[in-house]
């Protein structure tokens, strides 16, 4: 009996004595073999890892004028490790039981201090963990509560009910709503809430070419436009800084720490001016109204250097509240397609006149509005008879430019149409251009076609470009939407310069189409574009109507796509101009480029004219009521 108690006595001896070998040796290991890596643990939760946001750099006009700024924004996430720290509930708890003593009020901040830890390491010792747990988020709610504008169950609902160890509290405050909040948690000994510190993109003309401008996402990255295209030059980089804590989550100020300064990106200037901007967009959108249309866009460009004083497409949306971004999100005046109908027309007669086919006065017989060519039909919309070159343009005639561009022949049509860029991108910094589309030349159906602008789709920037061409001397220049990128004291770090993109016609040919183009708009004559004309000044150029094509492919009755493009002063233009309405519903009128493309380019003309301080070339006298028929 005395031989088994004893064997049960060895053994449970043996095992004592092994559980403390394999703990001596595991402390051993620690302290000495697995030292470096113990200290590094230890230094890691006790180490705290603040990201300092890098700034964007703005985007602005050529007058320098903010278009994209940012905002210091904070995002308060409450971190339920330190919550549950009975160290860091003991410090709250303690507070919230001596704030309101007598000896509390009238001690001083040393005094305060020693109070405070006393009381705490008088909780630890006599509370149970849970209690003691229980008693700080009681402390915790009622004041955060009130900080951060909850009610205390909506607060008690994210720390206590819900699962997950970190939780968002607040978004996007500002950074003067953020600091009294932490102010007043680090008054009543509250942690266990980390305060993210970011930068929000703000649009102040959340209106004004939103599709140009385009939009970041909420991790920074830009999705369209400029702050997808220059992403990479505007963003900053981030910075952070390492600080130790002890336990309660106070900073440690020696040791450990490290700062790494974030970096600001680049400035980005635009060609575009907000001025005019402004006035293409609220013209733009009266004229939409007006003549009932749902989309639509303008296009203004300076044709010697081909900056892009205005771009605007609609519909459009609001950069701030981005709604509705999948069905307002297209850039109509560089993403989307239309046939151009007659203000192709150009391209024939610049090809007659630059090869020396034809001259300006020239005859073309248009036999009396209907050409039977045998294997397809030409008609007008209404009877002319002899034509000169010059009158085709100014009244519009579909068969005088079909056989104009027979004249010249598809070869060398098509050598001219590539020549003014048309069927390739013009380059400008903006994601999701079209280059767009062309029938078979070598057809000769679809040829006939293409002469007065069916058979292509093209986009209103080209269109724009091809007349700049025109307006510049006969020289294409590349549009050019940026013109530099700026550091933050404003030194420029890149210039993008005017870019000649080839010559396309002479610059003799190029005075004489600016001449035709001016009979086009002669408030006096009988062109189809009489209603562009701005008082004090000759304009120069034309209109456009194209049926629009059904699903099934066939042309729609009394459905359109209307178009002006215009340039001012005629013979020497400071702006070229496009202005398409898509589908315009109106029955007050007949629908054609001349009736309601021609006057939403009249205003946007007269307003930024009088804005550019631009010298009339006409005496001003009193304005007549206009016709309106026009193609």
């Amino acid at each position: 009996m005395k031989s088994a108690v004893h064997s049960r006595a060895l053994l449970i001896c043996l095992v004592l004595v092994a559980g403390f070998s394999v703990l001596s040796a595991r402390l051993i290991h620690l302290q000495w073999l697995d030292r470096e890596l113990s200290v590094r643990k230890a230094e890691i939760s006790r180490t705290n890892k603040d990201i300092i946001p890098g700034w964007f750099g703005n985007i602005v006009d050529r007058k320098e004028e903010i278009m994209a700024r940012n905002f210091p924004a904070t995002t308060i996430v409450a971190d339920k490790y330190h919550l549950r720290d009975p160290d860091v509930a003991a410090r709250g708890v303690a507070y919230g039981t001596l704030v309101d003593e007598e000896e509390w009020i009238h001690g001083t901040e040393q005094e305060r201090e020693r109070m405070l830890r006393r009381r705490q390491r008088q909780l630890r010792e006599e509370m149970p963990v849970g209690e003691l747990l229980e008693r700080y988020i009681d402390h915790v709610i009622p004041i955060a509560a009130r900080a951060l504008g909850l009610g205390s169950r909506d607060l008690e609902e994210k720390l206590v009910e819900n699962d997950l160890e970190y939780v968002t509290i607040a978004k996007d405050l500002r950074e003067d709503e953020a600091d009294e909040i932490e102010a007043v948690l680090k008054e009543n000994h509250i942690h266990g809430f980390r305060f993210e510190k970011s930068v929000k993109r703000w649009y102040t003309a959340a209106h004004l070419a939103t599709h140009t401008t385009g939009y970041v996402n909420h991790e920074g990255v830009g999705q369209c436009g400029i702050e997808r295209e220059l992403g990479i030059f505007l963003r900053g980089k981030d910075g952070y800084r390492i600080t130790r804590k002890d336990q309660t989550g106070l900073v440690l100020l020696t040791g450990g720490g490290k700062l790494m300064p974030p970096r600001s990106g680049f400035d980005v200037k635009l060609a575009l001016d907000l001025s005019i901007q402004a006035i293409v967009e609220e013209e733009l959108d009266e004229g939409l109204r007006e003549f009932e249309a749902q989309r639509g866009a303008v296009v203004m460009l300076d044709p010697k250097t081909g900056d892009v004083l205005a771009i605007a497409s609609r519909p459009h949306f609001d950069l701030n509240l981005r709604e509705d971004i999948e069905e307002k999100g297209v850039h109509y005046a560089v993403q989307a397609v239309y046939e151009p109908g007659s203000t192709f027309k150009l391209v024939a007669a610049a090809a007659a006149l630059d090869l020396g086919i034809m001259s300006p006065n020239s005859k073309v017989y248009c036999h009396m509005g209907h050409l039977d060519l045998g294997y397809t039909f030409v008609r007008d919309y209404k009877a002319f008879g002899t034509l000169s070159l010059e009158q085709v343009l100014s009244k519009s005639s579909n068969i005088g430019a079909f056989k104009i561009g027979r004249s010249v022949n598809s070869k060398r049509f098509m050598k001219y149409l590539k020549a003014f860029g048309f069927l390739e991108k013009t380059g400008i910094q903006l994601s999701g251009e079209q280059q767009g589309l062309l029938a078979d030349p070598d057809n000769k159906v679809d040829f006939s076609r293409m002469t007065y602008g069916y058979g292509v789709a093209v986009t209103p920037l080209q269109v724009a470009s091809a007349y700049a061409a025109i307006a510049n001397d006969g020289v294409l220049m590349k549009p050019r939407l940026v013109q530099a990128l700026l550091a933050n004291d404003g030194t420029v770090v890149k210039s993008y310069e005017p870019d000649e993109v080839r010559r396309v016609v002479s610059a003799n040919t190029a005075r004489k189409l600016r001449k035709a183009l001016a009979t086009v708009c002669d408030p006096k004559g009988r062109g189809t574009g009489r209603r562009s004309s701005v008082p004090g000044f000759r304009v120069g150029g034309k209109t456009g109507t194209a049926r629009k094509l059904s699903a099934s492919g066939r042309y729609l009755s009394n459905r359109y796509a209307v178009s002006f493009v215009g340039m001012l002063p005629a013979l020497d233009p400071a702006f070229v101009c496009v202005v398409v309405i898509d589908d315009p519903r109106t029955r007050k009128l007949k629908i054609g480029g001349g009736s309601v493309a021609a006057p939403v380019f009249r205003r946007i003309a007269t307003r930024t004219a009088a804005y550019l301080n631009l010298t009339p070339t006409e005496p001003i006298k009193d304005d007549k009521a206009l016709a309106t028929n026009g193609t």
